[in-house]
């Protein structure tokens, strides 16, 4: 019983995509080439190195981008372990960090939006105040 209903699905699925003048060889062969074509262009090629590893770079982006929850809550807080992670990526002085963490949540109230984007651009902006 079960072969005879995976036969009639084959076949079912069959007649769908001959009807439709769609291929699954054609099918596939898009899916790849999208993919290839969004991987070798705009993902994060640029931003590893040969080893692997981040470029110093981009560490900032991609730990905000991975903890956009967490930041989100330490940020409306104006502490925490992830905002105090992302002061040390952006290269904030130690003994400037509160200050780094109140300006921060008193921006962040302001901002209208909160995407990962957004988030950075606050971050990043507020850090170079305290940079030395």
């Amino acid at each position: 019983m079960r072969n005879l209903f995976g036969g009639l699905v084959i076949v079912g699925v069959s007649l769908i995509v001959g009807t439709t003048g769609c291929t699954i060889k054609a099918t596939l062969k898009e899916i790849t080439d999208t993919t290839s074509n969004i991987t070798g262009t705009t993902s994060g090629q640029a931003w590893w190195n040969e080893d692997g590893q981040i470029k110093p770079d981009f560490k900032t982006t991609a730990f905000v981008t991975l903890n956009q929850d967490n930041l989100q809550q330490d940020v409306a807080a104006g502490r925490g372990e992830y905002l105090s992670s992302v002061s040390r990526l952006l290269g904030v002085p130690e003994e400037q960090r509160p200050m780094f963490f109140s300006t921060v949540q008193a921006g962040y109230a302001e901002a209208v939006e909160k995407d990962p984007a957004a988030l950075l651009t606050l971050l990043q902006n507020t850090s170079r105040a305290f940079l030395r």
